[in-house]
């Protein structure tokens, strides 16, 4: 009967939860979901996770490739994200070209690396206007249930902290490359930017980590994207207009949340060198 009545009145069938300050999954207005990150999932990749918000579930892995630095920066490296959509994660996307939510989202995802600085690409160039890596990071979401772009960086982050990269050695004069798969290091991740995304129910309630019910059924969402103590970004696509007030504590709220996260990876790091 509750599903029926859910299915013809999604809106009231909300508002009658919101009512007594509790959602229909049992969270209270600021809680969210579970978050499960596993590091090194694919061993063909040169780093690699899987990070998991409630139901959503994002594997992300990183690939290298030698490359020529751009004539405009000759001392840099590259770090290029792509979001795949595919219907096996939601029958809202469809097969073929990566649709507009996919490359929203890849485009703001590359906006929080250069905002943040997560990784120097000059770090990633090993001869000035010669040669330099081009890290590919794809993520792909395997099931889709709300907070997409939290998912995302989560993962992101979890798998930067674990690529390693071969030594190279580049002899200029003959343009000759040597390449030793024993010898490899980390790359340098110097920040973690990590999101929340909250839904705005009416105009004036606040949810942390929305569902993907939530999402459709909210007058607008905000994601806030801290990196370490400092505000990095605030992605605001319409809707409801935030006051001054809700906009502190969305992120108030969200520097909490980094926090807990930024040690969730840092312990699924360790554990993950730990057994390698």
């Amino acid at each position: 009967m509750a599903e029926e009545y859910k299915s013809l009145h999604p809106l009231k069938y909300y508002r009658d939860y919101f009512a007594h300050d509790i959602r229909p999954d049992g969270r209270e207005f600021a809680d969210y979901r579970p978050v499960i990150v596993n590091v090194g999932s694919i061993s063909t990749a040169d780093g690699s996770a899987i990070a998991k918000v409630g139901k959503t579930t994002v594997i992300c892995g990183v690939k290298a490739e030698l490359c020529r630095p751009r004539p405009e920066c000759p001392n840099k490296g590259f770090l290029v994200p792509n979001l795949e959509l595919s219907p096996l994660c939601s029958s809202k996307f469809k097969s073929g070209p990566p649709g507009e939510e996919a490359q929203v989202l890849t485009q703001l995802i590359a906006d929080v690396i250069e905002n943040s600085r997560c990784i120097n690409l000059e770090e990633l160039c090993l001869l000035k206007d010669k040669l330099a890596w081009c890290l590919y990071a794809d993520l792909v979401c395997l099931d889709y249930d709300g907070s997409l772009l939290d998912a995302c960086i989560v993962a992101l982050m979890a798998c930067l902290r674990s690529v390693t990269l071969p030594h190279i050695d580049y002899d200029p004069a003959l343009d000759v490359k040597q390449t030793n798969l024993q010898e490899r290091r980390h790359i340098a991740v110097h920040s973690m930017p990590l999101a929340c995304t909250l839904a705005i129910f009416d105009d004036k309630i606040l949810l942390t980590d929305p569902t993907v019910e939530e999402e459709n059924l909210s007058s607008g969402s905000v994601t806030v994207v801290i990196n370490g103590d400092e505000l990095c970004s605030v992605h605001k696509p319409g809707g409801s207009i935030l006051s001054e007030d809700q906009l502190l504590d969305c992120i108030g709220k969200s520097q909490a949340r980094a926090k807990s996260l930024q040690e969730l990876i840092n312990s699924a790091v360790n554990a993950a060198n730990k057994m390698g």
